[in-house]
């Protein structure tokens, strides 16, 4: 079994938006079999609203996460992208000024802890498609999704330079993983486009209308899911929905689910342990030959 220190973040914690990502990515790594071990203690990434206000200490905050990861060894797995993205951030400040470094050490020292720089920051999805690979993956598929069309969407921020490891315009590494599971990834070209992330509290109707965007394009070529891998990016399209929709007059009913729960229906896993009714649009009806 392969082990990784695994940072869940505050939106995969067990009453976190994103625990269904949690609880999927842990039903698809025993068939996998991949140890994902929670870094002990571990604390907010501080993400957007802390960098903006306290970038130094921002930087800190995430730095003690890395120190915690690099003493279990290993690739740190950070599976929701706006902690990967300043996680990462983080690592590349820290290695390329050295005053950043300094007052971060000094942090650090404070609290018995010291970091080297030793730890590569990672996506669940960079791992499956990396590590384990599209083959075994496809080995691993008890429920063939044949006729399944779904869109995949990455968002924003992980697909981008310079933390990125696919295309940033163009990711294939979702639609890929999900023709290893027998489904059809439609041609859907706001894969990586912005669907306005917290935004949707301060500014409701700019967020909106690219939510919109990302729905037309999904439905319009055809999608029957939206699979993604960012937890705001799934909370976003799948809760607004409704709002749109009032909003456009528009009618849609697109289920928004994460890549590992399609995997974990693949894979033959219950549909309770992949949190498949947490999601606000329902998923029954398109699964419903697969589950």
């Amino acid at each position: 079994m392969t082990h990784y220190p695994y940072y869940p973040g505050c939106g995969l914690s067990p009453e976190g938006f994103g625990r269904a990502f949690d609880w999927s990515i842990k039903g698809v790594n025993a068939v996998l079999g991949l140890d994902f071990r929670e870094i002990p203690d571990w604390n907010c990434c501080g993400t957007v609203p802390y960098d903006t206000l306290h970038e130094e200490a921002s930087f800190a905050v995430c730095a003690r996460n890395l120190a915690l990861a690099e003493k279990m060894g290993g690739d740190l797995v950070a599976p929701c992208s706006s902690c990967y993205v300043f996680l990462s951030r983080t690592n590349q400040y820290l290695a390329q000024y050295p005053k950043v470094k300094k007052s971060v050490d000094e942090a650090l020292a404070a609290g018995g802890l010291e970091y080297h720089g030793k730890v590569k920051v990672r996506k669940v999805l960079d791992v499956y498609v990396n590590d384990v690979g599209n083959d075994v993956i496809a080995s691993k598929v008890k429920r063939n999704l044949d006729g399944l069309k779904v869109a995949c969407y990455y968002g924003c921020q992980e697909v981008r330079p310079i933390f990125g490891k696919d295309h940033p315009e163009n990711p294939k590494y979702m639609d890929k993983l999900v023709k290893a599971l027998g489904a059809e990834p439609v041609n859907f070209p706001f894969k990586s486009a912005c669907c306005g992330g917290s935004l949707i509290i301060s500014e409701e109707d700019a967020s909106l209308d690219l939510i919109k965007k990302l729905l037309d394009s999904a439905v319009s070529n055809g999608a029957e899911v939206m699979v993604t891998g960012c937890p705001l990016c799934q909370l976003n399209v799948d809760a607004y929905q409704s709002v749109v929709n009032r909003k456009y007059k528009t009618n849609y009913h697109l289920p928004v689910l994460f890549f590992t729960q399609l995997m974990g229906v693949a894979f033959g896993l219950d549909e309770k342990e992949l949190g498949l009714k947490t999601s606000i649009v329902p998923a029954k009806k398109a699964l419903a030959k697969f589950i």
